[in-house]
């Protein structure tokens, strides 16, 4: 990203109240604002107060657009803008200064926004009110979801689990899923010191007042701590209550908690974020306690990270998320049911233990410090020098775009390949979609032979034939060859002498290309698979390291039976070890269901799973799909058992996620991936994973190091951008 980019952003949030969504707000402008963007904010409703809108005057190349006082709308009084209202209104600022980007908070506004079209590509959509749980995700709800992805550049997410189960449950979702976790600002005063506790011990919650956050259960902790013989007082900032209809009375009894004079209760009203913070750093201990019907929650507390940005430690819930945040082993989980009685009992630990405490204090200020604006707006500018990609010196001499031209029957090995050429200064891209391997619309194809300077055609089928006997001249003609294609026809029907060149995705395959066509060897070349490491690079779940993966079981070749063998010579010696196998059935292939010898093949494996002590209740078939980031993330180890790849994509990509691989010698292997991982037999394959992971301790160390130097060998090897790079020289003429 070179020039200068153009953000509009916009929240379904109202900038007067001080809550989760409204900082969302103004820490997604101040980001933005520190990775370089020009940003527009347009706020919902008529400003009240500026402690939220204020600080952003300070930030260079923000606007905020006040769309009541700048008389943009009219006829509204004071309430707040519609979804559709706001979609109107973001498509006439668009027009009068075009935007890069466009930031959307609200599921029922980025609806809104989708439907009407204007900015399809170009909305980044922070999702939250959405379904968390597989109970919740109706059709419908998925239905919606689809489109906003397919219209979306990216779904910015606020947790990793959030992000997988976006993937699992809305395919359109897998490869545009960015983390996007809130941010908290640097305090701009130093916190005290802490080398004890305020009497009365001093309990703080900041943030927004409704029932499942237990605000009003809280306000009674001074009274049940004075049982215990602990002095306690409740420090609130906020001014945004609920009105919840499943709670009507909740309300007025929260209004009179706060105002009325409970006792140990000090209510300090709505501040600034800074403020805030400065309330918090004069107590001692932060609340993040909630209704157990939260627990499954995917997303991720801010009052918890500004409570460590100020040094505090948080009394909060024993969930997933706050286990991956905090550890396992942080000790100010509340106990038991999370009953009023339990976060009694986690703040009377801290009070009484200091141990603990100070654990708990560093535990949130590491949290905290891993998600500052700076490191916010970092993350920024890896998404956005992604989305936009510089212009390559190889194109930018020329007077026009390069026209580029993409055939094949079927082109999943180019889908991020083309998002990067679509996005490419100085490329202009089509695409000649063949329904199938050797039907197309020739009329579309002659149209795109006639217009491009440079035609790409996948697979070394039918369409490289058509398209070498069609080739313009002056125009240039490259042709990427795989596996299959050799044992064809097909190479020997293309026309080799319009062919600029062929490329192959590894060295062995080359030799055999050549060996088998006899092609000039000046024509043929080798640029490899690309690996998505980015997307692919995620946290491993709990389990990982005894699970083994294998991707694509079928035709035969793959060998699903030699990994029933490595399965089995773990499992002989620990019963922990699982495979998971994630692949279409065989039965689904019918060019593969049609012969004998597969099914045979497929018949006596699935007769062993039922058969085989060892193997009961080991193997695990996963949906095919392109969710494979999230699925890797339960991977420890990813097998490949094959008779012959030209490439293997599934190592590499298991690699990139820090699965150790581990690969029978099929020929070409050591010619793409580093000898330590290959090996003899299945026998020295499980030997070699068993010595690996070994003992606890010293195994999961092993294990995670091993998973490192893979992860790296890919980055260097077949990392996105680096095979982008070599492409776009080809298409330059390189």
């Amino acid at each position: 990203m070179t020039r200068t980019l153009k953000a509009l952003v916009y929240g379904d949030v109202d900038m007067n109240l001080i809550d989760g969504s409204a900082v969302w707000a103004q820490s997604t402008v101040q980001a933005l604002s520190l990775a370089g963007c020009e940003t527009r904010l347009v706020l919902k409703s008529p400003v009240r107060t500026g402690r939220l809108t204020d600080p952003l005057a300070e930030q260079p190349g923000v606007t905020v657009v006040r769309p009541y006082e700048e008389r943009l709308v009219g006829g509204q009084g004071a309430r707040p803008l519609s979804p559709a209202q706001a979609s109107q209104l973001l498509a006439r600022l668009d027009q009068d200064e075009p935007c890069d980007l466009l930031v959307l908070r609200g599921r029922a506004l980025t609806g809104r926004v989708v439907a009407e079209g204007a900015f399809d590509g170009r909305i980044w959509a922070y999702l939250t009110d959405i379904p968390q749980s597989a109970a919740e995700m109706t059709e419908q709800e998925r239905a919606e979801l689809s489109r906003i992805a397919a219209a979306s550049c990216q779904l910015l997410c606020q947790t990793e689990e959030l992000r997988s189960f976006l993937e699992t449950w809305v395919p359109e979702a897998c490869g545009r899923c960015a983390l996007s976790p809130p941010a908290v600002p640097e305090p701009g005063f130093a916190p005290p010191e802490r080398e004890g506790i305020h009497d009365p011990v001093r309990l703080v919650y900041t943030g927004k007042f409704a029932p499942r956050w237990n605000t009003l259960p809280m306000t009674r902790l001074p009274e049940l701590l004075a049982g215990q013989g602990i002095r306690a007082e409740l420090h609130t900032v906020g001014d945004k209550i609920h009105d919840d209809p499943a709670h009507p009375d909740f309300r007025s009894a929260m209004t009179e908690a706060l105002h009325g004079g409970t006792p140990g209760v000090r209510h300090h009203g709505g501040q600034t974020r800074e403020q805030a913070m400065r309330i918090a750093a004069d107590c001692d201990l932060g609340l993040g306690w909630r209704d157990p019907v939260l627990d499954a929650s995917l997303e991720l507390s801010t009052k918890i990270l500004e409570f460590g940005a100020v040094g505090l430690p948080v009394v909060l819930n024993r969930t997933p998320a706050h286990e991956a945040l905090l550890g396992a082993d942080y000790p100010l989980y509340v106990p038991g049911r999370a009953t009023l009685a339990d976060a009694a009992e986690a703040v009377a630990r801290a009070v009484r233990e200091p141990q603990a405490r100070r654990l708990a204090a560093g535990r949130c200020r590491e949290a905290a410090g891993r998600h500052t604006l700076e490191a916010a707006a970092a993350r920024w500018r890896t998404h956005l020098d992604r989305a936009f990609p510089s212009e390559p010196p190889s194109l930018t001499s020329r007077s026009r775009p390069l026209r580029v031209g993409v055939a094949g029957h079927d082109l999943k090995f180019l889908t991020r390949l083309l998002d990067h050429f679509r996005a490419l200064p100085g490329l202009d891209v089509r695409v000649d979609n063949w329904p199938a391997i050797a039907s197309h619309d020739e009329t579309a194809s002659r149209e795109l032979a006639d217009w491009a300077d440079v035609v790409v055609v996948e697979w070394c089928g039918p369409a490289a034939v058509w398209y070498s006997r069609h080739k313009r001249k002056g125009s240039r003609l490259l042709v990427r060859l795989h596996r299959f294609e050799l044992e064809a026809e097909w190479p020997r029907q293309v026309d080799i002498g319009a062919v600029d060149r062929v490329v192959c995705v590894s060295p062995y395959y080359r030799r055999l290309t050549l060996d088998h066509t006899g092609w000039p060897e000046s024509k043929v070349t080798v640029i490899p698979n690309w690996v998505d490491t980015d997307q692919l690079d995620r946290p491993k779940a709990p389990g990982a390291r005894f699970r083994l993966g294998m991707i694509g079981i079928a035709p035969r070749r793959k060998r699903l039976d030699l990994g029933l063998d490595v399965l089995e010579k773990l499992r002989a010696h620990d019963r922990r070890w699982q495979l998971s196998v994630k692949s279409k059935p065989p039965w689904e292939y019918w060019w593969i269901w049609n012969k004998p010898e597969e099914r045979a093949h497929y018949d006596t494996i699935l007769r062993r799973m039922q058969t085989s002590p060892l193997l009961e209740g080991a193997v695990v078939f996963d949906d095919f799909g392109p969710d494979v980031a999230s699925w890797l993330r339960r991977i420890g180890h990813v097998l490949s058992t094959s008779d012959d790849e030209s490439f293997h994509l599934a190592p590499a990509e298991g690699m990139a996620s820090a699965a150790v691989p581990a690969l029978l010698p099929w020929p070409g292997a050591d010619e793409i991936y580093d000898r330590r991982w290959i090996h003899d037999s299945p026998e020295a394959m499980a030997q070699s994973i068993a010595s690996l992971v070994g003992d606890e301790a010293e195994g999961a160390d092993r294990w995670r190091a091993a998973g490192a130097m893979g992860r790296e060998q890919v980055r260097e090897g077949f990392a996105l951008w680096r095979v982008a790079e070599a492409w776009t020289a080809l298409l330059a003429g390189g």
